[in-house]
């Protein structure tokens, strides 16, 4: 399982956890491929009548079969899996809307994953303590823009480098809830001419 590498100093950010099961009466999971295995993980500890209650959106690796093979098998009462992290959040928002009280959400993978699936929990009315998180894979970071707002997904370098403005952007370890995503502010502001080297550090 590719583990959590998560830095903890960083305060704004959300502390994840491990995800367990929770009492309720739907179960809604969410993963990419690097959270599969934890979905995997709980729906083998739980108990046999489980699985009827279960809800489950994957986006896996473009080409990947494995992973979706292993989660269909799982035996959920809903199983799909979605192209893209959006189109997941999407789909998660048809179904929260004909959720019931005391259903559970469950998010597993990157932190883009996530940030959008928790945003979308809220935008639901889900409350707080019915989403669970459990965070593996990737430092890669999702980076706003703050000068043309513009969302920039999986960013490793430090700086990196705005593809609707153009501008060169320090990525703060400031993170927003809200936005489920890191601050890009220019690095070069009151000399664009300056040469700042770029280094991979999100990964």
């Amino acid at each position: 399982m590719s583990e959590s590498l998560i830095e903890e100093s960083i305060i704004s950010r959300p502390t994840y956890g491990t995800l367990a099961i929770a009492p309720g009466l739907a179960h809604y999971f969410v993963a990419d491929a690097s959270g599969a295995e934890c979905v995997i993980r709980v729906a083998q500890a739980a108990p046999k009548d489980f699985m009827e209650k279960v809800h489950i959106l994957y986006v896996p690796t473009p080409g990947e079969n494995a992973l979706i093979t292993a989660l269909y098998a799982l035996g959920a009462k809903r199983f799909e899996h979605m192209p893209s992290i959006d189109d997941a959040v999407a789909k998660l928002a048809q179904w929260l809307s004909e959720a019931k009280m005391g259903s559970q959400l469950y998010l597993a993978g990157t932190e883009g994953l996530i940030g959008k699936g928790v945003a979308m929990a809220e935008q639901c009315g889900l409350d707080h303590t019915a989403v669970h998180c459990e965070h593996r894979g990737t430092l890669a970071r999702r980076v706003q823009c703050v000068h043309c707002k513009t969302m920039i997904e999986d960013v490793t370098a430090q700086p990196t480098k705005c593809p609707s403005c153009d501008l060169l952007l320090l990525v703060r370890d400031h993170y927003s809830r809200r936005l489920a995503a890191f601050q890009g502010v220019c690095i070069n502001a009151e000399d664009p001419s300056e040469q700042v080297e770029i280094k991979e550090v999100f990964i």
